[in-house]
């Protein structure tokens, strides 16, 4: 049996579970300063409410879209590709980052989720690299031809005295 599907399927259901959670918790603070008189550093209490809901869209879409790569990966069985690649090694180094912050601004619980889910998007990239290729019929690796019939590697140039 294998992992691949199933890892696929996790990364998927957290990255989900994680746009919401991210979107959530910016809308939230946002209510929170939006209910405050006070500005900091002289910032508009206004615009920082603003700001926090839109970084809250913003994010919560971007791990959704990522979420929904995972998902296309669990269903076609296939590696991701292109631009989902791109997106879900961005979703690996964002996890990184938000990790190593989390650790001192939260505590080590936030931090083993980051991790965890880290982990999870590194092994759904992984697994789904270490498919191989089915060999062609009749081929065998001795024989030095590569699968339309031409030499594996290219002769060797002609040289000049």
């Amino acid at each position: 049996m294998s992992v691949r599907r199933p890892v696929a399927w996790a990364v998927a259901v957290v990255l989900f579970v994680e746009a919401v959670g991210v979107a959530a918790l910016n809308w939230f603070l946002a209510i929170v300063v939006d209910r405050q008189d006070m500005s900091l550093a002289g910032l508009d209490p206004d615009m920082m409410s603003l700001s926090s809901k839109i970084g809250g869209v913003v994010f919560g879409l971007y791990f959704a879209l990522c979420a929904l790569v995972a998902l296309l990966v669990a269903l076609r069985d296939r590696a991701p590709a292109g631009l989902g690649r791109v997106l879900l090694i961005s979703a690996a180094v964002v996890h990184g980052l938000l990790g190593a912050f989390t650790w001192g601004l939260v505590g080590p619980g936030a931090f083993v989720f980051m991790i965890v889910v880290l982990g999870l998007i590194v092994l759904l990239l992984m697994t789904y690299d270490a498919r191989e290729a089915p060999a062609a019929a009749g081929q065998r690796p001795e024989d030095g031809q590569g699968g339309d019939g031409s030499p594996v590697s290219p002769p060797p140039a002609p040289t000049t005295p």
